[in-house]
């Protein structure tokens, strides 16, 4: 029985329109063909800058990594500049990854030090490592301030992985199997397992600087729903975008409410992000984090508005004659088997589509009796969220 009303949230606008889906999108193109390079390999995608593939322990199985040639003012020697390496995204710290990065040194830097580090963003395939290389080439960090911080946060285990904040989370959407809930408890440790240091200064990366590495200037571009404050990287005069987990080929980028932000709106922040790049050229060498370097970004980021539509438009269905909690609406969104580690990122996931359509007036929301929070479609005339 559904008894209390939570209590109403500020008006938001409804959720943009997708676009209509094309009868004729045009393909993503992929120039580099079905390549990958080898562990301790890189590939050169443009002059001066390289592609390496590295391993994860995980069903996503590999991350993509950038280094940019580079030139920086020697840091001991008044009016000399140093040549050297902007690395892009680190791996997770395990001994795999840190023998590929040896690998690397001694078979791809020709000899010439990683001057600076870049993480798009904290999560641990990309943060992982930072620590490493940041001591090992006495290097300074280059990330936002949003994923600075909330890394720092995560490696204290104060994260949004595990631990009974987590559990209270899931469980007020749905998530019941105390077996299952005690192993989300455990993971308190999941974070600093693979980051297990925070470099102690970063440099500040923020929406719209441009930063010159070596001959190219790149300018930064913010997004927001996947992590705090990621940051991807455009060279518009040579048409790239290291576009970091923003925008892949293949797959979706998780886009999750977590317990620290519980009635936030990621979804909506994530689709607000991809018109920031509506604007790229088709023509634009994408290079993410995961999948093949593509080109044909007009056509993905309508793909990924046209797949949360739809995910979106099916919830309402779903909770067209009954309220429902996010727990038990997950079979409407993945229609495979989820384990403990995957159903994380999909509650996850799931309560972003519910809260976007709550906020934007589209679904009310009520806390039962029971402590669970269920959603349904709004009677017609409701025009905000409870």
């Amino acid at each position: 029985m559904l008894t209390q009303t939570t209590s109403r949230m500020p008006d938001l606008p409804h959720a943009k329109p997708a676009p209509e889906p094309r009868t004729a999108m045009p393909p993503l193109r992929y120039p580099l063909g079905e390549h990958l390079p080898q562990s301790g390999t890189v590939t050169e995608v443009a002059p001066g800058v390289f592609w390496l593939r590295m391993g994860l322990p995980f069903a996503l199985n590999h991350i993509n990594l950038w280094l940019l040639r580079d030139r920086l003012p020697h840091p001991t020697q008044s009016g000399v500049m140093q040549e050297g390496w902007t690395a892009v995204d680190c791996g997770i710290d395990n001994p795999a990854t840190r023998e590929a990065w040896q690998q690397i040194e001694t078979q791809a830097l020709q000899g010439l030090p990683i001057l600076r580090v870049l993480v798009t963003h904290m999560h641990p395939d990309h943060m992982g490592l930072a620590h490493w290389l940041c001591e090992r080439w006495h290097a300074p960090l280059w990330m936002s301030t949003g994923e600075y911080q909330s890394a720092l946060l995560a490696c204290s285990g104060l994260s949004n992985f595990g631990g009974a904040p987590t559990v209270a989370f899931f469980k007020a959407h749905g998530w019941s199997q105390p077996d299952e809930l005690a192993q989300v408890q455990s993971r308190v440790g999941y974070y600093p397992s693979m980051v297990p240091k925070i470099p102690n200064a970063y440099v500040r990366l923020m929406d719209g600087a441009r930063v010159r590495i070596g001959e190219r200037v790149w300018q930064c571009l913010s997004g927001f729903g996947h992590s705090p404050e990621h940051m991807a990287l455009h060279d518009a005069q040579d048409q790239l975008l290291i576009s970091g987990d923003m925008l892949l080929p293949s797959i979706s980028t998780n886009v999750s409410v977590y317990a620290m932000e519980p009635v936030g709106n990621p979804l909506q922040w994530f689709l607000d992000s991809l018109d920031k790049m509506a604007h790229l050229p088709d023509t634009t060498l994408v290079l993410p984090s995961h999948g093949r370097p593509f080109q044909g970004a007009t056509t993905r980021i309508a793909q990924l508005q046209i797949h949360h539509a739809e995910r979106l438009a099916e919830l309402l269905q779903a909770c067209r004659s009954q309220a429902c909690c996010a727990h038990e609406l997950l079979p409407v969104l993945f229609k495979r088997p989820l384990d403990v580690h995957q159903t994380t990122f999909a509650l996850g996931e799931a309560v972003a589509h519910l809260n976007l359509l709550w906020l934007s007036g589209q679904m009310q929301r009520e806390l039962g009796a029971d402590g669970v929070l269920r959603f349904s479609t709004c009677p017609s005339g409701d025009d905000g969220p409870m």
